[in-house]
C-alpha cells in the first residue's frame, strides 16, 4: 500500500499556473497596435539569481538578426519575425502547427535592474537576456534632536 499526502490545493494551483501562463503574470488586454504586431507568443522563463534577474524566451527557427530587445521606461520588449519555409511540392496530406509570423512580449522591469547593462546571448532557438541588479540602497536612520 502506498501512501500519498493529500494536497487539497494542487489542482487549484496547476490552474492558476495554466491561466499565468495563457494571460501572463499582468495580463492586460492587447492594444489594437499590439494585436496588429504579434501573430505568435513565445514561451518565456524568468527567474531571479542573487546579482541579477534571468530572460529565456523560446525561439526555435528565429535568426538573432529578427529579433530585437529593448528596455525604455521600466519595459523590457522582445520583438520579432520567425518566417515560414518556403514550400514548392505538394504531396500527400499536409499540416502545419508551427506559427510563423510576428511576436511580442512586453515585461515590467523591477526597480533594481541596470537596464543599460541588460547583455542578451541567442544560442540553439534560446534567447537568454541577463538582467543585472543595482545595489540596494539601505535606509538611512535619521537622528531625532531632543530640544
Amino acid at each position: 500500500m502506498n501512501i500519498i499526502r493529500y494536497q487539497p490545493w494542487t489542482l487549484m494551483n496547476r490552474l492558476h499556473r495554466e491561466i499565468d501562463q495563457v494571460f501572463g503574470e499582468a495580463y492586460t488586454p492587447p492594444t489594437a497596435d499590439q494585436q496588429a504586431l504579434a501573430d505568435w507568443t513565445p514561451a518565456v522563463d524568468v527567474h531571479e539569481e542573487a546579482d541579477r534577474f534571468v530572460v529565456r524566451a523560446d525561439l526555435p527557427g528565429v535568426d538573432s538578426k529578427d529579433i530585437q530587445v529593448t528596455a525604455d521606461d521600466g519595459v523590457l520588449t522582445l520583438r520579432g519575425t520567425r518566417n515560414a519555409e518556403k514550400r514548392t511540392e505538394q504531396k500527400g496530406y499536409e499540416r502545419i502547427e508551427r506559427v510563423s509570423g510576428t511576436f511580442l512580449r512586453r515585461f515590467t522591469l523591477p526597480e533594481n535592474v541596470q537596464a543599460g547593462e541588460i547583455r542578451a546571448r541567442h544560442a540553439n532557438g534560446v534567447l537568454e537576456l541577463s538582467l543585472p541588479k543595482q545595489a540596494r540602497v539601505e535606509p538611512k536612520r535619521v537622528a531625532i534632536e531632543v530640544n
